[in-house]
């Protein structure tokens, strides 16, 4: 009988503290400066309990993502769970979901990067597309010197956001004692149904902690570091989205706020900074924009990378996206792959509805995961069974409250990837 060669893989080098600030890099971004406004203007103050709603669910996802790669801990995250405890259509259909979900986050990343970089500069926006671009190549360079290296990149990026955030948090303390709860009145402005939206939508500011596990196959004692790096993620993340969206809403009111998302190339925390501390404090807030941008496309680039690796690997996708570079820490094909892929999607530069849409994508991903862990016996699981049910009804539940056409438009593709699906089990790599 013929035996199994398994394939090349990944050096363990990521420990507790440098896969939190994995997380923390892919959450810390275009969540906190871009969809906090976005959510504040569906649902108005009541964007708190949005907040709230959606970290709870991500942290159901979060824990049932942690016992799999704990049990599992190979590159691909879901896509390898549905393969290992689902179906191989289930399996395939969580990773066709994050690719197509993640490769136009990455886009907006790298667009938002640009827009924000040429504000501070008071260049035209015109180079906004060859700058976005350029962030592109340069990122993806970093990303093919090995996960050490971008570990490296993305503690700097994470530490300086956090300390211009902190900076915001601060400065705005003051107008939000002034007013006290002036700002807060009437909470709700809308109805449940724009509550559970803006949930949905939060929801998707929350899921770069699945980072983490799509890189569990380069974590050092992976049961015990994925857990522990997921859960201290989550709950920074959570006390981080509230101070802001609490402070912000508290200091200039929900209304500000919400109409700053509807402003080209501005970010809604800088213009809520530039009414409180004026243009020198809108800077600082712009320079973490900056960089919580490049941290979001950094970790987006990896995340999308090992998840081609893990398809190359089960012939979802060519098989040469499995190779390794001679070290056996780069995936190099699958990252220039990723990295061309997120360059064309920005030379398109128009996604309007790409938050909606990942947040549509993502949803039924982590319904995948959810439903995954519940296969784990029972010996091996790390939580308790009622997290991953718990987890699996409000993906369900909250991915059909994004607007109609989005829903529709995911469901296609979806059906659309499992005819490719079908097509290339059927074939060689």
């Amino acid at each position: 009988m013929a035996e199994t060669v398994k394939p090349p893989q990944l050096k363990r080098e990521l420990g507790v503290w440098g896969a939190t600030l994995m997380g923390l890099g892919s959450i810390v971004g275009t969540g906190i400066f871009v969809s906090i406004g976005i959510a504040t203007d569906v649902a108005g103050p009541a964007v708190i309990l949005a907040i709230a709603f959606g970290a709870a669910v991500a942290i159901c996802n979060g824990l049932s993502s942690a016992q799999l790669a704990a049990n599992h801990p190979v590159s691909g995250g879901s896509y390898e769970y549905g393969y290992q405890y689902l179906t191989p259509k289930l399996g395939f259909t969580a990773g066709w979901m994050f690719l197509v979900a993640k490769s136009a986050s990455a886009a907006t990343a790298a667009l938002g990067f640009a827009g924000y970089l040429l504000n501070l500069l008071g260049v035209s926006a015109s180079w906004v597309t060859p700058i976005a671009v350029l962030a592109v190549i340069g990122l993806t360079a970093i990303v093919l010197g090995g996960i050490r290296r971008s570990n490296t990149a993305n503690t700097v990026i994470v530490v300086t956001t956090l300390l211009a955030l902190g900076i915001f948090v601060l400065a705005c303390l003051p107008s939000f004692v002034t007013t006290g709860s002036a700002n807060f009145t009437p909470f709700f402005t809308g109805s449940v149904q724009n509550v559970l939206q803006a949930s949905a939508l939060m929801f998707v500011a929350y899921t770069g902690y699945g980072r983490i596990a799509t890189m569990g196959e380069e974590a050092r004692s992976p049961r015990q570091t994925i857990p522990k790096a997921m859960i201290i993620c989550l709950v920074v993340t959570m006390a981080l989205y509230l101070i802001v969206a609490i402070v912000s809403i508290g200091a200039v009111g929900s209304d500000v706020l919400a109409q700053a998302t509807q402003q080209q190339n501005s970010a809604p925390l800088e213009v809520v900074m530039r009414q409180v501390a004026g243009p020198s404090g809108a800077v600082i807030v712009a320079i973490g924009a900056i960089t919580a941008m490049l941290g979001v496309l950094l970790n987006l680039i990896l995340g999308l990378s090992r998840v081609v690796l893990a398809m190359g690997r089960r012939n979802d996708l060519p098989r040469a996206f499995a190779n390794l570079n001679q070290s056996q820490t780069t995936p190099v094909l699958a990252v220039i792959g990723v990295g061309l892929a997120i360059g064309l999607l920005t030379l398109i530069g128009n996604v309007k509805t790409t938050w909606s849409f990942s947040a549509f994508s993502v949803l039924i991903y982590y319904a995948i995961t959810n439903y995954a862990a519940l296969q784990i016996p029972a010996r091996q699981t790390l939580f308790p069974r009622w997290i991953s049910w718990l987890g699996l009804a409000s993906c369900l539940f909250l991915a059909f409250w994004v607007e109609t056409q989005v829903w529709l438009t995911g469901i296609a593709l979806i059906a659309v990837g499992l005819i490719w699906h079908g097509v290339r089990q059927r074939r060689p790599g």
